[in-house]
């Protein structure tokens, strides 16, 4: 008899451990997952925080205080932060509405904000193989699609028809003078589309041809406009959603003049 209870003794001795031990691995994955959910939490938290704040600062009312036709005096001032300022770039209706930059190369200004300092937005910039005066028969403006209608967000609203022929103009600032936009097409191409995004001389007139009917060809939307050998084009290219090398792009002619906004409170 005592035999037999001792060993119940130690059966239930054991099992009261194994049960303890048990209860405290039960509360230790409790604690882990517990911490691992609160950790996914905060992680989410920031996040969202995060995008918010890079939407924030690439939002177009951020700089609205520089734009030269609301105070020249303060656009001279972002110069002075940053020299690559050089004009500013506004498509009517729109919430494009940002200084434009030219770096030394295509990679500056990809993940840099018009005041020089680290965004993932990065701005607004002028192919670095382009003259700033606007010079080239073809000159091509890069920005990042974002979401949120920020930066190029918005390009690809121009792939609506109606959007596209209800958003015609819109306005240059250079050289000290507010010029204007006329768009007239609107169209997809890859980024290593050479002649598309060939801006090598083009001294002729039957080169500068070729180069209006190579856009006009690959437009999915087009608008009649008189374009001559003697105009200067001007091409606001985006990344696509539809594939990593694909790009969506706005062509447009500048104008001597501005032309009215017919969004004055876009």
């Amino acid at each position: 008899m005592k035999k037999n209870f001792s060993l119940n003794n130690i059966k239930n001795h054991n099992f009261s451990i194994g049960r303890r031990i048990f209860h405290i691995l039960d509360s230790i994955v409790d604690f882990t997952m517990l911490s691992l959910f609160l950790l996914m939490l905060a992680s989410g938290f920031y996040a969202i925080w995060d995008s918010q704040q890079i939407m924030q600062k690439a939002d177009s009312v951020t700089y609205k205080t520089y734009k030269p036709s609301e105070n020249p005096k303060t656009f001279e001032e972002l110069q002075k932060i940053n020299p690559d300022v050089f004009g500013w770039l506004t498509v009517y209706g729109t919430h494009i509405d940002y200084p434009l930059l030219q770096g030394t190369d295509n990679s500056t200004y990809v993940n840099t904000d018009p005041e020089g300092n680290y965004s993932l937005s990065g701005s607004i910039f002028l192919d670095s193989r382009n003259q700033p005066d606007f010079s080239d028969f073809n000159n091509i403006i890069h920005g990042h699609h974002m979401a949120g209608n920020v930066m190029f967000g918005e390009i690809d609203l121009f792939e609506e028809e109606d959007f596209f022929n209800s958003h015609q103009y819109g306005s240059l600032y250079y050289d000290g003078q507010l010029h204007g936009i006329e768009f007239f097409a609107y169209l997809q191409a890859d980024a290593y589309d050479e002649t598309i995004y060939d801006l090598s001389s083009k001294d002729t007139a039957g080169q500068k041809e070729e180069y209006i009917k190579k856009i006009t060809d690959s437009a999915l939307h087009l608008r009649k406009c008189e374009i001559s050998a003697n105009d200067h084009i001007v091409l606001l290219s985006t990344c696509s959603t539809q594939g990593t090398n694909s790009r969506n792009l706005l062509a447009g002619v500048i104008t001597p003049s501005p032309h009215q906004n017919p969004f004055p409170k876009g």
